[in-house]
């Protein structure tokens, strides 16, 4: 059913608006895994939510300046619907999913009532008869849940260790038909012959779910790497209201795009001298000074070097 291609890594961004320089360091960590294994390393646009996805270009664009390069064609979700059909239907015919009319107060409701655990869905429609889901689709469009085989799943993380997390019967496919990510994302990289996710550590409790789902579909989960998150002075993530955090505001401050990497190296802990090393690319190659400081990161690249404790970025316009 899948593609099983040479293994890659993947940097897959949503395009709801500018990278700020927590994505970008994610992407570069990302590219860096990968390239550093010799695995290939491919750009996945992650658009299915159609309400928040707007141009995907500037975000390709940014990219690009800090000197990332990919393998084969940028992927798009949206392009590509019949692979999370056909997926779909498989589990289906498998007797692995459900429908749930259940709406977010109701779930809140259970969930809060005795017994109830926090963040799992309590299974309320997973029983439900034949006949009473006819009728409760008169009164609502259902989601698809998956009907999990087990309440908690492992997966060992490169920077976390081994990771033991609860899984419940998430959400494949919303009540509105869009798919879910946890879902698509599974299904995506499968496709792709993604064998190596590197992402934020916020990320890290969806990973156990993620592996068990890869299994029913037949595939082998990927190896996790997931990285600290970049975080503003008061310890919160990164948003507009924190100044020039996008690489277009801090271009336009006047940084370049090689002066936010050499910012990104250095707190990835790099054994490079990165102002050195950057001062040389600029007098000697400065429209190559982004790529060829890369190649210089990957050189050192010690993934068990890496930072375990968030970055604190203070936008050089902060006031």
């Amino acid at each position: 059913m899948f593609a099983h291609s040479a293994g890659c890594g993947r940097y897959a961004p949503s395009p709801s608006g500018d990278l700020h320089i927590g994505n970008l360091r994610t992407a570069v960590l990302a590219w860096l895994f990968a390239r550093s294994t010799g695995r290939r390393f491919v750009l996945r646009v992650e658009d299915l939510d159609r309400q928040r996805s707007r141009d995907p270009q500037p975000q390709i664009d940014d990219l690009g300046r800090l000197g990332l390069d990919w393998d084969g064609p940028i992927s798009v979700q949206s392009e590509h619907l019949d692979r999370f059909d056909a997926a779909l239907d498989d589990l289906q015919r498998r007797g692995l999913v459900y429908e749930c009319f259940c709406t977010r107060r109701e779930i809140a409701d259970a969930v809060r009532a005795p017994h109830g655990i926090p963040g799992q869905y309590p299974g309320t429609c997973r029983e439900l008869s034949e006949a009473e889901r006819i009728r409760r689709r008169r009164d609502r469009p259902p989601a698809l849940r998956l009907r999990a085989d087990t309440d908690a799943a492992s997966v060992h993380d490169l920077l976390h260790g081994d990771v033991t997390g609860a899984v419940d019967d998430f959400v494949l496919r919303r009540a509105d038909g869009a798919y879910a990510y946890n879902f698509a994302v599974v299904v995506d990289d499968g496709w792709s012959g993604v064998d190596q996710v590197v992402r934020g550590d916020d990320l890290l409790t969806s990973a156990p779910r993620q592996a068990m789902l890869a299994r029913m579909l037949g595939q082998r989960p990927p190896e996790y790497a997931h990285v600290p998150l970049v975080v503003n002075a008061a310890g919160q993530r990164l948003a507009k209201r924190d100044g020039a955090v996008t690489l277009r505001r801090l271009e336009a401050a006047g940084h370049t795009s090689g002066e936010v990497l050499c910012w990104i190296a250095g707190s990835l802990g790099t054994a490079v001298d990165v102002g050195e090393s950057a001062a040389a690319i600029r007098r000697e190659a400065p429209d190559q000074e982004p790529a060829a400081l890369l190649r210089r990161m990957l050189e050192t690249f010690d993934p068990g070097a890496l930072p375990l404790q968030p970055w604190t970025f203070v936008s050089p316009d902060a006031a």
